[in-house]
């Protein structure tokens, strides 16, 4: 399906089906996506990592992505605070502060007469975007990609179900916008992993379940994964899928939205064992 095709496609669909939601007013008559919808089109990740500009926020990242990888195991005491500052050329204060940063996420421990120490692995915050992306770099990537396919089948129907019973018809909007910008991106995975993120967190809000927020960076981390082996045609042969999600939502057919969902998802798990060969 040429790029073009496929937008003209998304627009009848959203027109015809959606237009009692006004959401013919993000389309031209010419069949382009309006220009107020261009930053859909943006790869950057809605769920922000910890930043890395400052001296602490750079040993969050280089300990963190040590600890994840099992370059420092489960359970070792860190070197003494004089040996890791020379290490990383930071000051005592910058150390504590990154120490207390991956304390917060479940990855050290820290006692007076002990010294600091690695945590258990089920004691990390694994919903945590930091951690997510180092078990992504990490050399574990297989069981990664398995661990994140699983967990969005537990959650993602269920999630779907939940907004075709209580989405407000700005929530759909909001899915029905997304969508319309995956249609524009066509088969540029790039260009559609911003809308295609924006669509799954669309749909975790008008869930109404709260509880449901922190599987945000899970998707964006499995999604951005994904762009990065599929090729040119994925995203655009995953439209029909999204399309039919969105209808059980705006049909307010929990049954229907569930049963898409799941589509959907087999769909990625497919694609997660296609980028998985040649990891």
């Amino acid at each position: 399906m040429a790029k073009g095709t496929s937008v003209y496609y998304c627009i009848r669909v959203l027109i015809l089906k959606y237009d009692k939601i006004s959401v013919s007013a993000a389309v031209t008559k010419g069949g382009a996506v309006d220009k107020r919808y261009d930053d859909y089109t943006g790869v950057g990740l809605k769920t922000r990592v910890y930043s890395q500009r400052s001296l602490h926020g750079q040993v969050v990242h280089e300990l963190g992505r040590r600890i994840v990888s099992g370059e420092i195991a489960e359970g070792a005491v860190l070197p003494n605070e004089s040996e890791l500052g020379d290490e990383f050329e930071v000051s005592r204060t910058a150390l504590r502060e990154g120490v207390k940063v991956l304390a917060a996420k479940g990855l050290l421990s820290s006692r007076t007469r002990t010294g600091t120490r690695v945590r258990p692995r089920q004691d990390w915050s694994m919903l945590d975007p930091d951690v997510l992306a180092w078990r992504l770099a990490s050399g574990e990537r297989m069981r990664f990609l398995r661990d994140l396919s699983e967990f969005r089948m537990g959650v993602e129907p269920v999630a779907a179900g939940l907004a075709a019973a209580r989405a407000s018809a700005a929530d759909i909007q909001e899915l029905s916008k997304a969508y319309a910008a995956m249609c524009q991106a066509g088969a540029a995975p790039e260009e559609g992993l911003g809308p295609d993120i924006d669509f799954h967190l669309a749909l975790l809000r008008a869930s109404g379940n709260d509880l449901m927020s922190p599987v945000a960076a899970l998707i964006e981390t499995t999604l951005a994964a994904l762009v990065e082996c599929v090729g040119p045609d994925v995203m655009e042969k995953s439209l029909p899928y999204h399309e039919a999600v969105l209808a059980g939502v705006a049909d307010r057919d929990p049954r229907k939205a569930r049963a898409a969902m799941w589509d959907l998802l087999e769909y990625s798990i497919d694609l997660d064992g296609a980028c998985l060969s040649t990891v």
